[in-house]
């Protein structure tokens, strides 16, 4: 029975959440439109150049939908969007996807549909195939600098805490504090010069590249050490807070009753560490590590530009300066998607590291 009421709590809990996501991404998705359609600048004639003349670039926006009303523009770009959508027969054999008619009216159809993001301004290709191509390169250099930030940024939190005020723990102070302050573009820019240009002799290293590019020979290939610096780069930073947040939360936890009753109990140092302490002690760190790995998944637009590193966060940057709208708003909606679910995951968690947590 108890089990059951678990579950069902967690099953209400979660739909309270996604409506919560869904109807934040609503207010994204309009906001940001609203100030992208709202600017003085023209996609259009972007997309010919200065030297197009009147009747060309009116004919472009027409056909693009940008001569219409912004909430004509934001209510279309929304349907097409949505998984349940509503289409005019008259413009059925000109739909660029496919569907399932669910309801038929005199002059529009309630249609299932997979959400629809357009196509480029600048390239004719479909958004969701440019993001294909860029976000699997972004995850992996997510999952990477996050990962370098875990191993080194938890041992040392832990190990600082073990032996406050030692100078360990001073020494990883400092050196999160500085790791902290300094940029991430900054870190990427050193690390791209040293590493990259003076020591590439001896690194093999190099300044910029992607981790799949084309050889000399025109064939796709994996180059795994372009993911080196940038990931260095990325994780400096997460380490630093990481760090400080697991030395934090690790002292405080230590002087707590069950610590010491653990303890006396005869447990062994390396169970009442790793086995009560840390696990209690990882709320604030798996907060940390959620944020910046959603940050980092999001897009790290500085560093990526750095590196040349064709993911997220350079077609992102790229799209703003030839102001493509469709790929703008898909890298947004995707980047919004990703905060939603990562806390929707880290409130599960939560409930799972620590039992004073429930998901009522």
């Amino acid at each position: 029975m108890a089990s059951s009421n678990i579950s069902l709590g967690m099953i209400a809990f979660l739909l309270r959440k996604l409506f919560y996501g869904f109807f934040v991404l609503v207010l994204v998705i309009i906001l940001i439109s609203s100030v992208i359609y709202l600017a003085p600048v023209d996609p259009a004639r972007l997309t010919f150049g200065q030297r197009s003349d009147a009747k060309t670039v009116e004919a472009k926006r027409e056909k693009l939908g940008l001569d219409q009303p912004l909430y004509v523009q934001l209510g279309s770009y929304l349907n097409d969007l949505s998984p349940l959508s509503k289409i005019k027969i008259a413009d059925e054999q000109e739909l660029p996807y496919e569907y399932l008619s669910l309801l038929t009216f005199s002059e529009s159809k309630m249609v299932l549909k997979w959400p629809y993001l357009r196509e480029s301004f600048q390239t004719g290709r479909s958004v969701s195939a440019v993001l294909r191509e860029a976000i699997p390169k972004t995850i992996i250099l997510a999952f990477s600098a996050i990962g370098i930030a875990m191993l080194i940024g938890i041992p040392l939190g832990v190990m600082a805490s073990l032996k406050p005020n030692s100078l360990f723990d001073n020494s990883a102070v400092v050196l999160s504090v500085i790791g902290f302050s300094v940029p991430s573009y900054v870190s990427a820019m050193i690390l791209a010069l040293v590493f990259g240009y003076l020591l590439h002799d001896y690194t093999g290293l190099e300044t910029q590249g992607a981790i799949f590019d084309l050889d000399d020979l025109g064939d796709e290939r994996y180059f795994w050490k372009n993911l080196i610096l940038p990931a260095i780069a990325l994780g400096i930073r997460p380490v630093a807070i990481i760090t400080q947040l697991t030395r934090s939360a690790m002292l405080d936890v230590l002087s707590q009753d069950f610590i010491r009753t653990a303890k006396a109990k005869g447990l062994s140092k390396f169970k009442v560490v790793f086995k009560h302490a840390l696990r209690n002690a990882m709320n604030p760190v798996t907060t940390a590590i959620s944020g910046w790995f959603a940050s980092l998944l999001a897009g790290a637009f500085f560093v990526e530009n750095v590196f040349r590193f064709n993911g997220l966060g350079q077609l992102t940057v790229n799209a703003m300066l030839t102001y493509d709208i469709p790929v703008v708003l898909g890298a947004v909606l995707f980047t919004a998607s990703i905060f939603v679910l990562i806390n929707i995951l880290v409130d599960v968690l939560y409930a799972y590291l620590d039992p004073r947590v429930t998901v009522s």
